[in-house]
């Protein structure tokens, strides 16, 4: 089992690079604050503080400015204002980020450009801000794992294929490729579990859009396949280990039991998938996953026969 990651901090400069599109913010002023950490993986609205009272302040926060702070702000003297907004700067705090386009005052401009503090602006409102922000956040602050094989989204289904070296796991994601499934990561698949969210799979941005056949070397999946080969990221569902028929002294025929796999204290249904020459694996994956999905709307198809067969067999008995 891969280690376990967490981070301790994310860098201002690097979250506004990550995230700044997509949170509609520009950068107003405090380039030196780039270089601050955020700790904690949620945002603040410092009103209590703009008030003075910095008991409970998280100041280790992103700290978000609306309509409401400023209307506080707009009923102080300019004097005060510059007081209150310098006490709130003067606390490491790791940047301010200013919502519904507002403008900042030139005074309070000036205080986080001499503090270090980097202030942006998102056109966003603020609770629209807040909530995409921090699910932002609890994605990069989540444990991180990584596991070695092919992840690849079935008709829906995101599956973790595994196996030894030579299984022919990149033969049978290439079969599933040709039938319309996408490609999430080739040989090493991040693993990232937000609290109270799904377990979800990417690639290493070095190695996205490519996966390496054996013989032929690193292609390009989607041009070759199209640009709806490819996932960025996905939610794992399966994970299906490719493991040689010889390696199997028995085998589960009708599959009533199902095995997990336990992947950043989360259980992932594992189906253990014996592989051979002649065998269609790329077909036998996508089975399994089409079964997973029809188990995810409650329907277990071997239970199902099970319990078919024993009641047609206690009609009998009693006939």
């Amino acid at each position: 089992m891969s280690k376990v990651k967490r981070i301790g901090h994310l860098l201002v400069g690097e979250f506004f690079r990550k995230h700044g599109e997509h949170l509609q913010l520009e950068l107003l002023g405090g380039e030196e604050g780039l270089g601050r950490k955020i700790y904690e993986p949620s945002v603040n609205r410092p009103g209590l503080a703009l008030a003075g009272f910095y008991l409970y302040f998280a100041y280790k926060r992103i700290q978000v400015l609306g309509n409401s702070e400023f209307a506080y702000l707009g009923a102080l003297s300019e004097r005060e204002q510059s007081k209150r907004f310098q006490e709130m700067c003067a606390c490491d705090i790791p940047c301010v980020v200013v919502c519904r386009s507002r403008r900042v005052p030139e005074g309070m401009m000036a205080i986080a450009e001499r503090a270090g503090v980097a202030v942006f602006r998102s056109s966003m409102d603020t609770m629209r801000f807040i909530n995409a922000c921090t699910l932002w956040m609890d994605w990069e602050f989540a444990p991180t794992t990584t596991e070695h094989g092919c992840m690849v989204d079935v008709k829906g289904i995101g599956v973790l294929i595994k196996g030894e070296s030579g299984a022919g796991k990149s033969e049978a994601v290439l079969g599933l490729l040709e039938r319309g499934a996408a490609l999430v990561a080739d040989d090493l698949v991040r693993l990232r579990a937000p609290e109270g969210r799904e377990l979800e799979g990417t690639s290493t941005e070095l190695g996205r859009f490519h996966m390496e056949v054996r013989g032929i070397g690193v292609v390009n999946v989607p041009l070759l396949f199209g640009a709806a080969s490819m996932r960025v990221r996905k939610r794992l569902d399966l994970v299906v280990n490719l493991k040689p028929l010889k390696d199997f002294p028995e085998v589960d025929r009708l599959g009533i039991e199902q095995q997990q796999y336990a992947v950043l204290d989360r259980q992932v249904p594992l189906i253990e998938l014996p592989v051979g020459p002649g065998r269609d694996t790329a077909r036998l994956v996508e089975v399994a996953a089409l079964e997973q999905k029809l188990r995810s709307f409650g329907h277990h198809s071997a239970v199902e026969f099970s319990q078919t067969l024993l009641r047609t067999m206690e009609e009998q008995r009693i006939s």
